[in-house]
């Protein structure tokens, strides 16, 4: 398993992660959300809705489209999500470090 979806199932065990459209809206707007992850199948629409929630709240949120499909980011943190976001500082940078050697990001 990639070391990014192995993390992703760490976080998700230690309750880090808020999934889904409301789920991460609500992570953003309280403060919560230390990254964005999007999977590679997620619509145009929801990557937009996601910026433009973060950009309203005028966070740092850096938000990350990766390489993998929504089926594979429930396998992993057993929650089949197009959008996730990391709610914990130190998950969100080894997250981003490893986004950054090959994927979109956007900060």
């Amino acid at each position: 398993m990639d070391k990014l979806l192995s993390l992703l199932g760490m976080c998700r065990k230690a309750n880090k992660l808020s999934c889904g459209h409301d789920g991460a809206v609500g992570a953003v707007r309280s403060g919560k959300a230390k990254l964005c992850l999007l999977s590679s199948d997620s619509s145009d629409r929801l990557r937009k809705e996601a910026e433009r929630e973060i950009n309203f709240k005028k966070e740092q949120i850096p938000i990350a489209v990766t390489q993998y499909s929504m089926m594979e980011i429930g396998k992993a943190t057993g929650l089949k999500s197009a959008v996730i976001t990391v709610d914990d500082e130190g998950f969100a940078k080894a997250m981003l470090s490893l986004l950054e050697t090959g994927t979109e990001v956007n900060a």
